[in-house]
This record gives C-alpha cells, sequence and structure tokens, in this order.
C-alpha cells in the first residue's frame, strides 16, 4: 500500500492539524515551562571521595572532575567534544576532567534529535516552528530516550552541559566567598581555582564538600554563559581522548567484554526477509562438545519487523557455537516475501510515481504555470538499499539471574535496550543495567536493539551465567535494517538568460519511521516522514516555481537509519539535477549554483571556500562540485575524479562546511574525512538487492568497502563562526556521490543517475 495524500494538503497544514487534535490538554501542558535538565532523579553515583555538584559533574578532593558524557562514543569523537563544553564553563583545564557513563535518566535525553524531525525547511522562520519545536522538546524530554544520532549530541549538549558547568563553578564560588567572608561577586573560578583579588585562592577540590553541603539553591537562569569572544577551551583543536586506548588495544569495545563465567551464542535466522522458524532438531547439535543449550529466540521480538526469528545455540566457545547451527536442521517459513525482488520494488515505485499524489512538502510559486522555458529536461534517477557494515559485528552480552538483567553492548539508545531487555525477560525496568562500551561504528545500525532482545532471550536459557550473542558479517549483511531503496523524477525548465523557470521533483521510497517507531518505541508510525524527502524538499536554492512531493510506499523490507539517511540519496538525486540544468543552460555547475544563492550568503561562502581551496583541476582529471545543507550544517565538497578502462577513481576531495561555532576543529576534520570514505564507499560500489526474497550480498567480497589505497586525499576547509554549533558527523556524506557523478560527465559525457555509479 501506498500513501497518498490530496496535492492540497501541506506539510504545514499537517503540523498544525497534529498540533491541535490534543485539544486543551495538549495546550495546557505545553504552556508550562519544560522539566529541568540539571539534576538527576537519583544521586550521580560517585567514588573516591568525590562529591556530585549537580547530575553532570562531581569534583573529587584531589581536584579530578568526572564528567557525565550522555552519548556513546562509536568514532565521532563525544568522549573529547562534551566534556570541553562543561570544562570550558566550569574553568577546567581538560586534563583534570574524567568521563563518567551516563546513568539511565530524563535529564540525558536527546531533546534536539527529535525536533529535528520536525519537516520546516531551514529558511523558514515564525511562530509555527518555533512552537512545534518547542512541543517536540517538551516530549522528548518526557520520553526521555537516550540517543546518540542524527549529528546531534553537540547541539544537544550545547546548552545544559555549559549550564551544568556554570552552575557549578557558581556554587564553588559561593562556598569560597562564604569561607573567606568576602562578596562572591568579587570572586572568579579559573584554572580549577576560586581566586579573590585580595590573594585568596582555593582549589576546586578542596572546596567541593562544602559547595555541595550548602545547600545553594542556583539554577541555569541565575549564572551567565560565556560569549563566544570570552571561549578559552572551545573552538580551539585538542587531542582525541580516546585515540591512546585504541592504539595500545586497552579500549573495550562491546565484542570485548568478558564477564566471569561467560558462555557464547550464534544464531541461525531466516534467509527470507521476514521469514520464521517452522521446525528444528536441537538434539544433534546439544550432543556436540561445549554445547549447553538451544534457544529459539523469535519470540524476542515476536510481532515486531526486522530480524529475530531465528534459532541460537549456547557453547563455551563462539566457534562450539557457530559450528553446532549447521546440526539444527532448521526449516524456515518463506512467508509473504519468498519471491521479492529488487526489480519487483523498483516496478512498485514506478507505478506509485505514475498514480499516487503524495504528500507535497515544499511548493513555491505554481509549476504547471510557469512561463518563458526554452528547454525542459525530465531524469529519473535511483538508490539501492544499503547496508550499514560496521567493522564492530554486532553483539550484545547479557546476564539474567536473581530476577535482575545486565547488559554490555554497543549501542546508541541505552534507554531502549534497558526497555526491551525489561521486556523480555519480564522483569522491572529498574532491574536491568547497561555498561555501554565503545562503538565499533554504528552509522545508525546500534540504534536498533535486535540483537540486544537476542541476548536477553538466550540470556534467560543460561542458568544465570552472562551469555555473549556475536553476528557474524553474514548474519549482519542479510539481516540488517537497511538504507531504504529510492527512486525520484525530476522536470526542470531554464530560460533564455540560464535561469531556472521551474523544478518539479517527486520521488518515492519506504519509509523509515513507519518501521522505526512501532519497532522499537511501541508508536505508532503513519503520516509523512521527514526523512523521505529531505535533501529534496529543504535545499537551498531559489527557485520562484518550485514543487517537491513524495511517496510513500509500505516496505517489505527492513528500513533502518543510515548515516545522514534520506540526505544520503536525495543529495545525490537533487545536486545531479541541478547540474543537469546548469548543462541545459550552458554553464558550469559552480556559477549555475552561485546565480541560485544571492539570498544565502553562508552558503555562497562555502561554495567559494571549496572552489577556492580547490583550484583547477590537473590535466586528464576534472572537478565536480556539489552543495548540501544537512543536519544543520551547510557541506561544499569539490571531487577530483580521473576515468581510465571505465573505472573511476577520486584523487582528491576538498570539503568545506559551515557547522556553526567549531567546538574541535580536529574532530570536524577527522568527521569529514570519515563521511567522505563512508560516502564515497557507497557511491562507487554499495548495493544491496533482493532475489526471491533473499539479500545477494554476504561479506565484504560483494558488499567492499572502500580501501586504503583508493582513499583520496581529503582537505577540510570550516568556515569561521559565531552561530551556536550544528552536526557534524552525518553532513560530509551527502555531497560526495554527486560531486563525483558530475565530475564524470565532464570526463565522459556520460551521466550517471543510478547508484553506485557505473560507467556504461
Amino acid at each position: 500500500m501506498s500513501q497518498s495524500t490530496p496535492k492540497n494538503k501541506t506539510r504545514r497544514r499537517f503540523l498544525l492539524g497534529g498540533l491541535a487534535a490534543g485539544g486543551a490538554l495538549v495546550v495546557g501542558w505545553g504552556i508550562q515551562p519544560p522539566r529541568q535538565r540539571l539534576h538527576t532523579a537519583q544521586p550521580l553515583p560517585v567514588t573516591g571521595g568525590a562529591v556530585a555538584l549537580n547530575g553532570w559533574v562531581a569534583i573529587a578532593p584531589d581536584g579530578t572532575v568526572s564528567v557525565v558524557v550522555p552519548r556513546c562514543e562509536m568514532g565521532q569523537g563525544v568522549n573529547t567534544a562534551l566534556p570541553m563544553l562543561l570544562a570550558e564553563e566550569l574553568d577546567v583545564p581538560l586534563s583534570q576532567v574524567r568521563i563518567t557513563q551516563a546513568p539511565i535518566d530524563k535529564i540525558f535525553s536527546n531533546l534536539e534529535v527529535l525536533r529535528e524531525n520536525l519537516p520546516f525547511h531551514p529558511d523558514d522562520r515564525g511562530s509555527l516552528k518555533e512552537g512545534a519545536q518547542w512541543m517536540l522538546s517538551k516530549v522528548a524530554r518526557e520520553l526521555g530516550i537516550m540517543m546518540t544520532g542524527g549529528s546531534s549530541s553537540i547541539k544537544d549538549a550545547w546548552l545544559p552541559m555549559r549550564e551544568a558547568g556554570a552552575v557549578a563553578r557558581a556554587m564553588l564560588i559561593a562556598a569560597a566567598a562564604q569561607e573567606w567572608g568576602v562578596p562572591a561577586a568579587q570572586c572568579k573560578g579559573t584554572g580549577g581555582f576560586v581566586v579573590h583579588p585580595g590573594g585568596k585562592r582555593a582549589s576546586y577540590g578542596s572546596l567541593a564538600a562544602r559547595a555541595a553541603a550548602a545547600g545553594l539553591d542556583i539554577s541555569p537562569s541565575d549564572v551567565r554563559l560565556k560569549q563566544p569572544g570570552e571561549f578559552t577551551l572551545i573552538g580551539t583543536p585538542q587531542a582525541r581522548r580516546d585515540s591512546p586506548a585504541k592504539v595500545n588495544g586497552s579500549a573495550m569495545f562491546g565484542i570485548d567484554a568478558r564477564p566471569p563465567g561467560m558462555l557464547y551464542a550464534a544464531v541461525a535466522m531466516s534467509p527470507v526477509v521476514g521469514g520464521t522458524v517452522a521446525s528444528f532438531d536441537a538434539a544433534k547439535a546439544k550432543a556436540m562438545p561445549g554445547v549447553v543449550g538451544v534457544v529459539d529466540v523469535s519470540s524476542s521480538l515476536s510481532g515486531k519487523t526486522g530480524a529475530g526469528a531465528g534459532v541460537a545455540v549456547i557453547a563455551d566457545s563462539y566457534w562450539r557455537a557457530r559450528q553446532a547451527l549447521g546440526a539444527l536442521a532448521v526449516k524456515w517459513n518463506d512467508g509473504a516475501n519468498a519471491t521479492l525482488s529488487s526489480a519487483d520494488i523498483f516496478r512498485q515505485f514506478a507505478g506509485a510515481l505514475d498514480t499516487e499524489s503524495g504528500f507535497t512538502y515544499y511548493e513555491n510559486g505554481d509549476v504547471a504555470l510557469a512561463t518563458g522555458a526554452v528547454k525542459t529536461i525530465r531524469a529519473e534517477y535511483r538508490a539501492p538499499f544499503l547496508a550499514h557494515a560496521t567493522m564492530e559485528p554486532m553483539n550484545c552480552t547479557a546476564q539474567v539471574a536473581g530476577g535482575k538483567v545486565m547488559l554490555w553492548a554497543s549501542t546508541q539508545v541505552p534507554s531502549m535496550c534497558v526497555d526491551v531487555a525489561a521486556k523480555v525477560a519480564g522483569v522491572n525496568r529498574a532491574d536491568v543495567s547497561v555498561d555501554v562500551l565503545l562503538l565499533g561504528g554504528g552509522f545508525g545500525r546500534r540504534l536498533e536493539v535486535d540483537v540486544v532482545a537476542q541476548a536477553v532471550a538466550v540470556a534467560m536459557a543460561a542458568g544465570g551465567k552472562p551469555v555473549q550473542l556475536v553476528w557474524s558479517r553474514e548474519d549482519d549483511m542479510t539481516h540488517d535494517v537497511y538504507r531504504p531503496a529510492a527512486l525520484a523524477r525530476f522536470t526542470g525548465s531554464v530560460d533564455a538568460r540560464g535561469g531556472i523557470v521551474s523544478y518539479d521533483n517527486k520521488s518515492v521510497s519506504g519509509s523509515i519511521g513507519h518501521q522505526y517507531f512501532p519497532r522499537n518505541l511501541g508508536l505508532p508510525g503513519v503520516g509523512p516522514d521527514k526523512t523521505t524527502a529531505e535533501g529534496e524538499y529543504d535545499m537551498q536554492y531559489e527557485i520562484d516555481n518550485q514543487r517537491v512531493v513524495h511517496v510513500i510506499v509500505d516496505s517489505q523490507v527492513p528500513l533502518g537509519y543510515w548515516r545522514s539517511v534520506g540526505h544520503s540519496h536525495n543529495a545525490f538525486f537533487k545536486e545531479s539535477f541541478i547540474d543537469e540544468l546548469a548543462h541545459a543552460a550552458g554553464q558550469d555547475g559552480a556559477p549555475f549554483r552561485r546565480a541560485l544563492l544571492a539570498r544565502h550568503p553562508r552558503h555562497m561562502a562555502v561554495l567559494d571556500a571549496a572552489l577556492a581551496r580547490a583550484g583547477t583541476a590537473p590535466a586528464g582529471r576534472a572537478h565536480g562540485v556539489a552543495l548540501h545543507q544537512s543536519f544543520g550544517s551547510i557541506v561544499a565538497q569539490v571531487a577530483e575524479v580521473s576515468v581510465t578502462d571505465k573505472q573511476i577513481r577520486v584523487h582528491r576531495v576538498v570539503c568545506a562546511i559551515d557547522c556553526g561555532l567549531a567546538v574541535n576543529p580536529n574532530i570536524i576534520a577527522q568527521q569529514m574525512e570519515s563521511a567522505v570514505v563512508f560516502g564515497l564507499s557507497a557511491a562507487l560500489a554499495g548495493e544491496i538487492t533482493l532475489k526471491n526474497g533473499r539479500v545477494e550480498q554476504g561479506n565484504f567480497g560483494d558488499y567492499p568497502v572502500l580501501r586504503i589505497d583508493s582513499t583520496p586525499e581529503v582537505e577540510t576547509v570550516i568556515i569561521k563562526s559565531a552561530q551556536p554549533p550544528e552536526g557534524v558527523g552525518e553532513p560530509g556524506t551527502p555531497p560526495i556521490a554527486p560531486a563525483v557523478a558530475n565530475a564524470v560527465f565532464k570526463l565522459t559525457g556520460q551521466r550517471l543517475r543510478s547508484l553506485p555509479l557505473r560507467l556504461a
């Protein structure tokens, strides 16, 4: 079934209707101030004589500062960048700061990631947008979802972590002033000390206990936060704090968990999407050396879309558990998807574009009445399903004993892990604890809790011993929650002066939200899904007559959030077609884009910075350009490309970014490099296909990622800004595919409209 919406129904009307639906109760609740984000429901756990000054910071007698980091470290640098925010306002050297894992508490919920799901155009202003964002922030605070994703870690922590540091500093100053008998206004905190002009000086460590015991009622509204010009730490390049442990091998990822007495588990899952277990013979497997038990884990995710249906073997080593799977003789019910293929899905997409009106995300002017066109072009673009292919295999270690559950997990959603573990084990949420370890890649895959549910189901059959469940690479590749496949059609016209007269874009795909919210949150998955059309409806170009429509077709294939989500393919569609319009107008892509950015000076500055750094392409190579805004940040990329024997080679990528205030320039550059490599892997080779209901790719042999000998030089240009920080982890991925495709067109004259990029 496809989601059809009358043509005159806009996203604005949809939002107004949704906000009105709750009536007076929603309005009354909505005008109440948001709940505080300073103090946890339970006292912050401390050790070694440390004293908690609020829910985010504790200080030990030796001056060591423990900072709660509520987001998960998956290579994006939050364990370095987030402590910088609190340390700046606390006025303490970063070298004195230690990281503490956040307990499960609603003050650590991610408000920004839900706010970003509202389908507003970046240029929108006014009370509707402000009101909707206000309401969604309150909803997020009530839900209490601790989530790392959506390039939101810095954005969400920007105020609460700085406020926590400033409040703690004010408490320490008040304690010192009380002890010295001087006005607090005469004292200041600096470098981990409170100082007074008269020469008095006391360390934070010596004042912490007094400050905590004083019962001071200091709130964020009582303190003044620093202005950007006053920052001494924020904005400076700082070395990553997790690098030494990752280099010397002491870093602990989820798969490194080794609680005493641990057993291992491997799982066999249906080879057909959505298939279920028909029967299996456990006797032979149980007779094999080291095998402890066999468990049908299908019920752990009963009624939910995605992986889960399968049979697990528990053994004293992972190898023995894996080997015993072959003895189970599992028979499967293939179900309704036994004949499903990629070709079927794209035929369904094409039919939906032909017959469904879809949802209008953005409309300006009237594309039907536009006049003055001298050339009109039409194009169809497509993108395949993609797997996440995280380097650390999917895994979870669980122990169920004495009515309690303990988890060791690499996860982006610790609070949701607790929820699903409690549900599967039949215990109270308070009886579940989770040790969040480093993630060997997330990219959105670890926003799911399927492997956690399976691990808890397995652990329930292990007699109280902890069990580590690990998926093989083939398990992961064939049972992922995939980046949606998509199909997009464009019609555009240019006039005699080379300007765009009309721009009409209609696309179709499955909806991540329609699956993710029921699957993981128990919430309905209905209505428009902003991620399906992001990167299309919210583009920066100034076009008088444009329309952007999306049609949702329910997906039989499990869908999930993939790095940069809808932007990952919609940027390819949009930026490639803009280049097609430039060619139709007889212009190069760069000046053509500049002419469309008269009222967007920040975008133009980013584009110009990338072009200036890129210079001129060497002989035999061409430069392709793409400009895209996502997660609040503006990125322009220039890809330097050559083609030999139909093989596309990217030699150099210049990436300019305006992400607002750059908290740590080192991490921003690293994230841009990572995003380019990740996006380039997908652009040149990434593709998940289905035949007879089965995913055809199983490992890196047929789903390759970019190797070091093919990795381009990446140069990052960071635009200086005093605006609040925006997203960084994902915005570097969307522009790379169109930049490469646009360069290939210059070299070969072939317009590549399908991903991955392959020359005829």
